[in-house]
């Protein structure tokens, strides 16, 4: 029986649920929505793209498939050029959002919460200058703290400057395969790009169902979900084929924005274990084992083996 088949919750925290203003009505069985947010914007130069080339082609192919509204987390210390700020301002012009995803990326549970939350301020002041900027948070690694102490005083904290969490429902080891590829063009080696897309969608496609069995189980409903990708050079070669497969699997592909007005993101789950999103963090918070909440290829020895498998990389190096 695969991971995701045995979940069960507390009856407290479904009646919670389930009594939240706005529960039943356009989040019922099979009614299926998913938002698509790119962190770490804007990154450097890929494997195949420059920064720039890679921000055109995802403004392109988003178009393309018809999204009109992604959601770009930024990590302010990426801006360090005019270039990287007419970056973000291209997706604010396309109709995209922006949001905080800290100046420095730290790890929650390795700072001073005093220290972390000062970090949170610098980048809403540099974002504050961008259109289309929106007062959302993402915790870089999802990381919110190892202990309650310092979960709370963060989340106090983005109370108090007028931030709301900008959490994702389905994780994803999406960085690790760009890593992959990044390191096997640096290497010279070829890249059989028609087997990469069949993995990274794969491996995508995977997470997002297996994340929605949980909230079945857990919330009893599919609730509006956020998926985390990173502003990466895989997405910018395959965004358009994932939504297209998003759309042959059922699901709706909808903004950031209204993705956050689901009951859930009024709901703070009495858990530290944050670091698969806000859906495995409500079914552990109810009960579930940890290592039911880990979707089976987010584990770097299994995706090594798939981009194997796959033959992904060419031992014969690039002439």
């Amino acid at each position: 029986m695969t991971r995701g088949a045995q979940f069960f919750c507390h009856c407290l925290v479904v009646a919670a649920l389930v009594s939240t203003p706005g529960f039943a009505a356009d989040n019922a069985p099979g009614h299926r929505r998913i938002a698509l947010t790119f962190d770490d914007a804007p990154r450097s130069d890929g494997g195949f793209f420059s920064g720039e080339e890679r921000t055109i082609r995802l403004i392109r192919e988003l178009e393309r498939a018809g999204v009109e509204e992604a959601m770009f987390f930024v990590k302010t210390a990426h801006i360090r050029s005019e270039t990287d700020r007419q970056r973000l301002r291209r997706y604010a012009q396309a109709g995209h959002r922006l949001a905080n995803h800290s100046h420095s990326h730290l790890w929650l549970y390795r700072t001073e919460a005093d220290e972390y939350v000062a970090d949170i301020a610098k980048a809403s002041r540099i974002l504050a200058d961008f259109e289309h900027y929106d007062p959302f948070y993402r915790f870089p690694f999802l990381d919110e703290g190892r202990t309650p102490e310092k979960r709370d005083a963060v989340r106090k904290a983005l109370a108090d400057q007028g931030l709301s969490h900008g959490y994702v429902t389905v994780d994803n080891y999406d960085w690790y395969l760009a890593g992959r590829v990044k390191m096997a063009l640096r290497d010279g080696l070829q890249v059989n790009r028609r087997a990469l897309r069949r993995v990274y969608l794969e491996h995508i496609l995977e997470s997002v169902a297996f994340y929605d069995r949980i909230a079945l189980d857990v919330l009893g409903r599919s609730p509006h979900h956020v998926l985390l990708l990173h502003e990466n050079d895989l997405a910018a070669l395959f965004i358009g084929d994932l939504v297209r497969a998003l759309r042959e699997a059922g699901w709706e592909i909808v903004g950031a924005r209204e993705a956050y007005t689901d009951p859930i993101a009024e709901i703070l789950p009495d858990t530290t274990f944050n670091g698969q999103g806000r859906v495995a963090a409500l079914a552990h918070a109810a009960g579930t084992k940890p290592r039911a909440l880990v979707q089976g290829s987010e584990d770097e020895q299994v995706l090594d083996a798939l981009l194997e498998r796959n033959q992904v990389f060419s031992n014969k190096k690039r002439p």
